[in-house]
């Protein structure tokens, strides 16, 4: 399925707004989160760029299933620890560790539906996190409420790279060809929202 002129446009957006987040979005949180906040729209950036210029057979490609593990991950630890500090650590441990087995389960042969298991595991952990906090947050007072909208991108990047992962894991929640029609579309709004959002948070 080729890129039509709405998809490049839409990926050229998500681009610029990835860039302007690590450039100048990310400005004044601590240094765990920035490096956390950086490597997730880094990979955002570099994600949607190579679309852009290779078109959908990039995301043919097996390591497809462990970058789209990096951007949660990321994501959930940066908000953890700017928000929910105690609870950093162990949370840092999680991610290290899920990242560690999404990669081995996807690097060696596993029996049965491991790999499926741990990636299911590691992906809702993650995005339930982005979802949640910064909603609760916005609802207890504790954030603007504007830093929501980063509740609403956690929600789209968890659609996207659920049905991006369980697609290349061989149980497609959507066909490849509606997840090739929506995906442009969810890297805009997601990236959208966060900018948004982190504006604010």
């Amino acid at each position: 399925m080729k890129l039509s002129p709405l998809d490049r446009i839409l990926l050229l957006l998500t681009v610029l707004l990835a860039s302007y987040q690590v450039s100048a979005g990310i400005d004044g949180f601590d240094t765990l989160p920035i490096i956390a906040y950086t490597i997730a729209f880094g990979v955002i950036l570099v994600a949607a760029l190579l679309i852009f210029i290779l078109g959908f057979g990039v995301l043919d490609s097996p390591i497809v299933v462990i970058v789209s593990t990096i951007i949660p991950l990321s994501l959930a630890v940066g908000l953890i620890h700017q928000h929910a500090a105690s609870f950093g650590t162990w949370y840092l441990v999680f991610a290290i560790i899920g990242f560690l087995a999404v990669t081995l389960t996807r690097s060696i042969p596993a029996p049965g539906k491991i790999p499926t298991i741990v990636l299911a595991i590691v992906h809702g952990i993650a995005g339930m996190t982005i979802f949640l906090l910064p909603i609760v947050l916005s609802i207890q007072g504790n954030a603007h409420p504007m830093f929501s909208l980063v509740g609403v991108g956690g929600a789209l990047i968890g659609i996207g790279g659920l049905a991006l992962s369980f697609l290349k894991a061989g149980k497609p929640i959507l066909s490849q060809e509606v997840i090739h029609k929506i995906l442009p579309v969810i890297l805009f709004l997601m990236s959208l929202c966060f900018v948004m959002g982190f504006k604010y948070g």
